[in-house]
């Protein structure tokens, strides 16, 4: 199997796990949603849709919806959730850097936290355009490499093996100026906002537990170091001080850019 092909399977077994985050992101789905300008009757694609939050909620807003990520089990969850919130979407097992839809085949492309994670930006800007109508919304949240999570990306990236050349780091899509970059003259009107997604936690320690259970990057680095005690111990140590500084009254502050542009 080829690098890229390695790393995209890795990804579609490691988030298997992302189920009880969901239930975290619901308020940051409703801030996407609002700022790209959803509205009935349009077509929208949910990228790296996991268990549908973004999906059910453009749905609610009258939107028809068709949500695609590469894991099955968050897919299962996403029907699941639409069925749950009396929503009819179309969910698809699929890779964002092969769109499995014709060209301009909707009128919004929306992702939360999902196409930051294709091994390859410039394949999935092209694939995320291709499918979105002239004139239609592309909309994206990441995470900015300054924060809190942008800074875990950082801090797990030096506990594991280099990844293959070619494949981008996840936070550089929440870097203005990448971003800017990577749209580039196909697009118009680019405008940015922030958002704060606040995950409950008892404690720091509290919040890292429940990253090693169900968060795929913080999985992956409990695997390589599951032998090494004192370095397990020294980057759980170093996760907890990072979380302390973003915890107050019983939450960690995760803030987030969100990206908006017309297609020319």
């Amino acid at each position: 199997m080829d690098p890229i092909a390695s790393f995209k399977e890795a990804q579609r077994n490691g988030w298997a796990s992302f189920i009880p985050f969901e239930i975290v992101t619901t308020t940051a789905a409703a801030r996407l949603v609002s700022f790209a300008g959803v509205a009935k009757g349009q077509r929208v694609l949910d990228v790296g849709c996991g268990t549908g939050v973004v999906a059910v909620t453009a749905a609610q807003r009258g939107a028809e919806v068709v949500g695609l990520d590469l894991t099955p089990q968050l897919l299962v969850r996403a029907k699941e959730n639409a069925q749950i919130a009396g929503m009819k979407i179309t969910f698809e097992e699929g890779d964002c850097e092969a769109l499995p839809f014709p060209d301009a085949s909707f009128d919004a492309v929306l992702s939360q936290f999902g196409h930051m994670f294709a091994p390859r930006p410039d394949v999935a800007v092209k694939e995320m355009l291709r499918v979105l109508k002239p004139g239609g919304v592309i909309a994206f949240s990441t995470w900015p490499p300054e924060l809190m999570t942008g800074r875990m990306f950082a801090m797990i990236a030096t506990y594991l093996p280099p990844p293959p050349p070619g494949i981008a780091a996840p936070p550089q899509w929440g870097d203005v100026g990448i971003v800017r970059e990577r749209l580039g003259s196909a697009v118009t009107g680019l405008r940015f906002d922030r958002g704060t997604m606040p995950a409950p936690a008892m404690s720091p320690e509290h919040f890292r537990d429940f990253a090693e259970r169900f968060a795929a990057p913080v999985q992956r680095a409990m695997g390589s170091l599951k032998d090494e005690p004192a370095k397990l111990a020294r980057f759980r140590k170093e996760f907890d001080e990072l979380i302390r500084e973003y915890f107050t009254d019983n939450f960690v502050r995760q803030d987030f850019l969100m990206t908006r542009a017309i297609k020319a």
